[in-house]
């Protein structure tokens, strides 16, 4: 995200700007935020997991979403475009036609530069306040390391670091992968 914009805006109002922008904008309780364009490097580790979540996931009623679709956090009155994310149940055998989802169990974000500060905090905070979130993660693109957090039924949330050689554990949909499948493709040692 970069600056806000100096008008307060209603949800509906984001939403049909949205609908209308070439840019793509998150919104923060009636402020706009214009997003930020992301790396080649950024767009190939968030696409690396994105593939390896897809295929396996096959034949599970799992969506895997990238950013272009957004999410929504009602708590946190906020709309946001996570570089990865997972819906799973039932409705979500086949995917829609929405833009917007509300309840994914696994999001997960591709560092930047000028994003890291908002990830770690405001987009931790209030990711952690969806109810069916299981795990949020935070990837590196710097380095070869994910950090993890992990909902631990009613005692809070566990962290977990993973780095070079380690093989990144994704409790919330049961799929593993090397930490160096994220990064292949990559100028990532």
């Amino acid at each position: 995200m970069q600056t806000a914009r100096q008008t307060v805006l209603t949800r509906d109002d984001y939403l049909t700007m949205e609908q209308a922008s070439r840019q793509r904008h998150e919104y923060v309780a009636g402020a706009v935020y214009a997003m930020a364009g992301g790396s080649q490097r950024h767009n190939r580790i968030a696409l690396n997991l994105a593939a390896r979540l897809l295929q396996r996931l096959s034949g599970r009623p799992c969506q895997v979403y990238m950013s272009d679709v957004k999410l929504y956090v009602a708590a946190a009155e906020a709309y946001y475009y996570p570089d990865v994310m997972v819906v799973c149940g039932e409705a979500q055998a086949t995917a829609g036609t929405g833009l917007v989802v509300d309840a994914p169990v696994l999001v997960v974000e591709v560092l930047s530069e000028a994003t890291e500060t908002i990830d770690r905090r405001e987009k931790l905070a209030a990711y952690r306040r969806l109810p069916g979130l299981q795990e949020y993660a935070l990837v590196s693109q710097d380095r070869l390391a994910v950090e993890l957090y992990r909902r631990e039924g009613d005692l809070g949330w566990l962290y977990v670091c993973y780095e070079p050689g380690d093989v990144v554990q994704f409790a919330s949909v049961g799929v593993e992968v090397p930490l160096a499948e994220l990064y292949a493709g990559t100028d990532v040692t």
